[in-house]
């Protein structure tokens, strides 16, 4: 069933888009949850929008640029003020300037969205208010009921994918210098976090290929400290390895850390690790990756190494099951 409304009140300040769905309740939120199924609706079908951060907790934020058909951009942002899963989330959506800092001179509005079941299935409300008619007729001044309408639209082939899950690793070249991986992991949220925090864990899953070992792990797991692991071939040979500091840590979500080869000199790399619940105790890691310049990303994604972390999640999922 498509959006049911989008529908504005110049008295209450606010627009309100109601969406029935025959999905629970559970799956419902999930896809405002997850960035990847987010950025397939948050945008109208010629402003695609890609979310490059979206942490939807109390005090969390979210990134994302909408890409218009001639190639021009618009960025905006969420600050979360309160998140409830399954049930309600609170945020603040502002627009964004080219570095994605806020852009005071357009208006900000207060966006709740409710989650609730039905006798065929859930539905959202989302309620956007307004901080005074000025600000809100500026907005609508954009076209965005009719924006809302059509991004919302896109709903359906979301909630009727029934892909529910990201079965093998997939990457995104994002732009010259930004990459995306992205698996779905049978485990909760916690499972996954810890195995990527625990040296034990890490010892038994993060091998990339067959027939490597991981005998140096030192983890970082405060910010500003730094980690260290080196790969060595099972016959002792081949060794290799990266350091790096972790520059933000907020389980058991996100965690963002700088990577440097041992032995290479150069700026480091930035990747971005963001873990998000999903139903039947599944979790999506998504991994962002910056490079200091295109020439960097040509070559390390070249080398095929979507396989090698593929074969470490599948290992992950053996460990956290056994």
């Amino acid at each position: 069933m498509p959006v049911s409304s989008v529908t504005s009140d110049l008295e209450s300040l606010t627009i309100t888009a109601v969406g029935s769905y025959p999905v629970p309740v559970e799956r419902l939120w999930a896809a405002w949850a997850d960035p990847r199924q987010l950025e397939r609706f948050w945008g109208p079908p010629t402003w695609p929008a890609t979310f490059m951060r979206h942490d939807l907790r109390a005090g969390g934020r979210s990134d994302y640029a909408m890409t218009g058909p001639n190639g021009e951009s618009s960025r905006g942002y969420w600050l979360v003020e309160e998140a409830h899963a399954p049930e309600r989330f609170v945020v603040h959506d502002g627009f964004a300037d080219a570095d994605g800092h806020p852009n005071d001179d357009l208006p900000t509005t207060r966006m709740e969205v409710t989650f609730e079941a039905t006798a065929g299935g859930a539905r959202f409300v989302a309620v956007s208010t307004f901080s005074s008619l000025d600000a809100m007729q500026a907005v609508l001044a954009m076209g965005v009921v009719e924006g809302f309408t059509s991004a919302l639209a896109q709903m359906d082939d979301v909630l009727a994918d029934l892909r529910e899950a990201t079965a093998h690793a997939t990457l995104e070249r994002l732009d010259a210098t930004h990459a995306r991986v992205v698996r779905d992991v049978r485990g909760t949220i916690h499972q996954v976090w810890r195995a990527h925090h625990d040296a034990g864990l890490m010892r038994r899953w993060m091998l990339g290929p067959d027939g490597w070992t991981m005998p140096v792990c030192e983890v970082a797991v405060e910010v500003g400290q730094t980690y260290r692991y080196e790969w060595e071939s099972e016959a002792g040979e081949g060794r290799f390895g990266f350091v790096g500091e972790l520059v933000a840590h907020e389980p058991p979500r996100r965690a963002v850390t700088t990577e440097q080869m041992i032995g290479v000199e150069g700026p480091p790399v930035r990747n971005e690790l963001v873990l998000v619940p999903l139903p039947a105790g599944r979790t999506r890691v998504t991994v962002t990756i910056s490079y200091p310049s295109e020439e960097l990303a040509d070559m390390i994604l070249a080398t095929g190494m979507v396989d090698g972390m593929e074969a470490s999640y599948a290992r992950l999922e053996a460990t956290i099951s056994g």
